[in-house]
């Protein structure tokens, strides 16, 4: 008499949806452990290209103060270590985007402190900063966070195809996020140009609500192009070549409104409130259009929530009055000057620190007291 065998069920792993194993035409484990896999592929590329992104930019620090220290000044750009940071910054940034292609976008996105962090701890290695105590706390709550993100993340990453891209396009909960997104940016821009406002604010949500359509555009041609390689070719459809012109044309306005800022505020202001504004924006996009949110466990929704709190708070921490702790170039006192209401202060030459003589700013101002005096 033959022994009944026994049944064995296979349950879900992690964040896998029933629906998602469902479709799959691979056992459900095997099917789980690829999506881990390819999640933990992309949080690997995501870290490895904020490092090298950070290191590049340490590196042009480097080149353009040696620069400064020579007698002759030659153009950043003839030399070969500032090449070499162009090289690691393309480098991190194609990691980057290789990243989009294996894990969501709401894990991504907010490992962009890790080169907000590394780029710190090299600066007081190599660059010889001074170290200071909110360096040390944030930098702590940093890697804090960045450990309950990559732990608690939403294992959401999805077969992209550019069907999928098309109905989710179209779908209802993105036509209003999209309709509401337009309408605030129209009134930003109103604000900015009609009424002359260049608050820090504005400027920096006209430009996450620009990355929004960046992330999207970006996981969605990065998608693309993986399920290609995979043997599923993409490169036919036209909403490909749609996400890719609309990649670009994001990217460029949103750099010109952060240059913007860049140019009116100091880098300590706009870095943090850049990444948590860019974080924020991509995190509700990956919710709303690839639904990255679905089906988590309400534990894992608050811890990976409460982890980006914890890395905002240490970009915060770490980029506070940072310049205000660089040594300053010294200069000459002037003191009070008649008919004149604030003194003037007379610089050194950066090239040759021993030559003075050098008015950084108010050199008409100064030659009319000169004027007046005779």
């Amino acid at each position: 008499m033959a022994s009944a065998s026994p049944v064995i069920t296979l349950r879900p792993i992690g964040n896998v949806t029933h629906q998602q194993l469902a479709q799959s035409t691979v056992p459900p484990v095997w099917s789980a452990l690829h999506l881990y896999q390819a999640s933990l592929l992309g949080t690997i590329l995501a870290i490895t290209g904020n490092i090298l992104i950070s290191i590049s930019l340490n590196i042009q620090k480097y080149t353009h103060v040696r620069l400064l220290c020579q007698e002759s000044l030659k153009p950043y750009y003839t030399s070969k270590l500032w090449w070499c940071g162009i090289f690691l910054m393309g480098l991190g940034e194609l990691g980057n985007f290789a990243a989009y292609g294996f894990a969501p976008a709401t894990l991504v996105a907010p490992l962009g402190c890790v080169s907000v962090i590394a780029s710190a701890a090299i600066s007081v290695v190599f660059l010889k900063e001074r170290l200071r105590s909110s360096d040390i706390l944030g930098g702590s709550l940093t890697v804090l966070g960045t450990y309950l993100l990559v732990t608690f993340a939403i294992n959401g990453q999805q077969e992209i195809t550019a069907i999928k891209i098309r109905n989710y396009i179209v779908s209802w909960q993105f036509l209003v996020y999209l309709t509401l997104e337009f309408l605030l940016f129209c009134a930003l821009l109103y604000l900015n140009k009609r009424k002359g406002l260049n608050h820090i604010i504005i400027l920096l949500l006209m430009s996450s609500l620009l990355a929004s359509l960046t992330v999207i555009s970006v996981k969605a041609v990065a998608g693309m192009v993986t399920t290609s390689i995979e043997g599923q070719l993409q490169f036919q459809y036209p909403i490909f070549y749609v996400m890719v012109l609309i990649m670009i044309t994001s990217c460029i306005f949103q750099v010109q409104f952060l240059n913007q800022a860049m140019r009116l505020y100091n880098a300590t202001e706009v870095v943090p409130i850049n990444f948590v504004l860019f974080t924020t924006s991509a995190i509700i996009a990956g919710v709303i259009f690839y639904q990255e949110f679905y089906g988590a466990a309400l534990l894992n929704v608050f811890m990976f929530l409460f982890g980006c709190m914890l890395s905002f708070l240490g970009v915060f921490l770490i980029a506070k009055n940072r310049e205000k702790q660089t040594a300053k170039v010294p200069y000459i006192d002037m003191g009070i000057i008649p008919k004149q209401r604030k003194a003037g202060k007379i610089q050194p030459e950066l090239n040759n620190i021993n030559s003075y003589g050098t008015v950084r700013g108010e050199q008409q101002n100064n030659n009319s007291v000169g004027e007046n005096a005779k």
